[in-house]
Parts: structure tokens; C-alpha cells; sequence
């Protein structure tokens, strides 16, 4: 089973839209809609904004519906001026840039769980490369593929994502993928992520992000329907 947390309700309603035998169920006040894809079961729910969403939504639909690989998709405020707004990128691993122990001695970002630290969360590299080879058959979407940053804000200023790409050599920033991520790993459950650009790197403001959310959620929906069918 396929597994699909998304940032977005107008993505939900296109994978729902996709679906066969569709089944419902509310958990936690989070819905999760299960069905078939091209013969293919699938699950997706809206998580809602920020970590604590994300992990919640995650960790519930492991449990529920124990997704044999999980993608978040959504859509995130670049970190390179070479990526624009409507491109997608795809992650080959993931971090919290507001993960902040530095006063403990650690550095910035690491996370420390009961049996170990670490800062990057590896996404499932078949699964990456099989959303990378997706948005490769869709004529009109550039695609790359590296690292995602998580965190708690939402991060407009050029200057805030100028720091967060060069301390963590990211290409996109949003506010649940490694959230997600970081569940999907302690659970032993594959994952990878799937952002498509709302928001520019240089000339970016709030306004962006609200008008260009559609367009980019549209191109998300479009590489998951490609993803599933092939």
C-alpha cells in the first residue's frame, strides 16, 4: 500500500479523486481516505501545518494502515536561485533546520532520540528515484533532487533562507517533511519527499506563496498519478 501525507486539502481532494472504492476514516480529527489507484491501494490524509501535525498524521497512518512506503507531498519556498517557482524537488535525505540543542554542544539541527543523534534522515532512494523518474516524463516540470529542510516557520526572508541553505546545503524549505521523515525512520517504514515551488528564492513574498500554491500543488498531483502508474 502506497501512503500519501499531504500538506495541502487541494491535494488530497486530486489523489481522492484518482480513487476507487474509497473508504473513510476520522482518527485524531484527521481524515484518511483509503482506495485503488490503477489497482494499486493507496491512503492519503491532509496532515496540517507544522511538525507536530506531520509526526501525528504519520505516526496514525502506520498504524492504521501499515503503508508499505509513505510520500509527503506539498509545496515548499525555494533555497537556490537556480530552482524556480513550479519545479519540484525531490529529497535524497531531510533535516529539522530548527532543531537548536547548540547550547548544549551540539550542532544545529541534530536530533537527539533515546538511542542515538543524528542530523539528516535518509529518504528510501527507490522510492526517491521513482518520483525523480516521474517528473521526468512530464513535459514542463524541471525536477531535482537533494536535501529539504524542515521547520516550525514559515521562512520569507531572503536572508533566513540564504542561512539555512548554506548551513545545511539545502535546496527547499517547508514546515513537515522532516517531520514525516523522522517517523517513517524510527518506524522502519520507507519514505520519501515530493515539494514542488511556490515560492521564489530571490524575489519571493507571502503574496507567492498564495498564488502560486494551486499551480504547484497541480504539478504535485500530476507526478503522483504518473508515480502510482508506473
Amino acid at each position: 500500500m502506497l501512503g500519501f501525507i499531504c500538506a495541502l486539502g487541494i491535494e488530497v481532494e486530486g489523489i481522492v479523486k484518482m480513487m476507487d472504492k474509497i473508504e473513510k476514516k476520522t482518527v485524531a480529527k484527521i481524515t484518511y481516505y483509503k482506495g485503488e489507484i490503477d489497482g494499486t491501494d493507496a491512503v492519503c490524509c491532509e496532515c496540517g501545518i507544522g511538525k507536530v501535525n506531520a509526526a501525528m498524521s504519520t505516526q496514525l497512518m502506520i498504524d492504521l494502515y501499515s503503508p508499505d512506503v509513505i510520500i509527503n507531498s506539498g509545496i515548499a519556498g525555494s533555497l537556490s536561485g537556480d530552482i524556480r517557482i513550479g519545479d519540484i524537488v525531490v529529497s535524497d535525505d531531510c533535516v529539522q533546520h530548527d532543531m537548536d540543542g547548540t547550547e548544549m554542544g551540539d550542532p544545529l539541527g541534530m536530533v537527539q532520540f533515546n538511542d542515538e543523534k543524528r542530523i539528516e534522515i535518509p529518504a528510501d532512494k527507490a522510492t526517491a528515484d521513482k518520483l525523480y523518474a516521474a517528473c521526468k516524463t512530464i513535459e514542463g516540470i524541471t525536477v531535482f533532487r537533494g536535501r529539504i529542510a524542515s521547520g516550525d516557520a514559515f521562512i520569507a526572508s531572503h536572508e533566513r533562507r540564504q542561512r539555512i541553505a548554506e548551513h545545511f546545503g539545502a535546496l527547499a524549505c517547508e514546515m513537515e517533511g522532516a517531520a514525516v521523515g523522522t517517523v517513517c525512520y524510527r518506524n522502519g517504514v520507507p519514505f520519501a519527499i515530493l515539494r514542488s515551488i511556490s515560492d521564489d528564492f530571490n524575489n519571493n513574498e507571502l503574496m507567492d506563496y498564495y498564488k502560486f500554491r494551486e499551480i504547484a500543488a497541480g504539478h504535485s498531483i500530476r507526478v503522483i498519478g504518473e508515480f502510482i502508474r508506473n
